[in-house]
């Protein structure tokens, strides 16, 4: 029989080794958007079909925001070493606001990403995002107030 110090330790070792093993093989990498022209490729690559008309990326570089010229927007957001794309319009925003001026606050009603809280280099751009995403802008809302 093995005594317990014995088996705590080999126990944490285990643990420790397949923390390793993840983090040198790269699952601990972190991936970021290095401009617009990043952004509207790895957006291509799910619709390419779709064309953009502006791209607005955040401060750290981990979201960027696509202006679709249709009432729709485009997101390609980075998650871990992998990059999340997706298109929403104002309708599938629960809640959209503003903050300290360059900070835009997203709530989704889709559970499989329920949104963030996105810095941008000014207020302009954050501004230019929300109305875009303002679900208190939207048509088919005002139309049924």
């Amino acid at each position: 029989m093995i005594s317990l110090p014995v088996l705590v330790m080999m126990v944490v070792v285990g643990i420790s080794m397949a923390v390793a093993a993840v983090h040198f093989t790269g699952g601990s990498r972190v991936t970021q958007l290095i401009d617009a022209g990043q952004a509207l490729d790895r957006f291509a690559e799910d619709f390419p079909d779709l064309k953009p008309e502006a791209v607005q990326l955040t401060e750290n570089g981990d979201t960027a925001f696509i202006e679709l010229g249709d009432g729709r927007t485009g997101i390609v957001h980075a998650i871990g070493d992998r990059f999340l794309t997706r298109i929403v319009t104002p309708a599938e925003i629960e809640f959209a606001g503003l903050d300290d001026g360059n900070f835009l606050t997203l709530r989704f009603k889709d559970f499989t990403w329920r949104g963030g809280r996105f810095a941008f280099a000014d207020a302009t751009t954050a501004d230019a995002v929300f109305k875009a995403l303002d679900p208190n802008n939207h048509p088919a809302r005002q139309e049924a107030a």
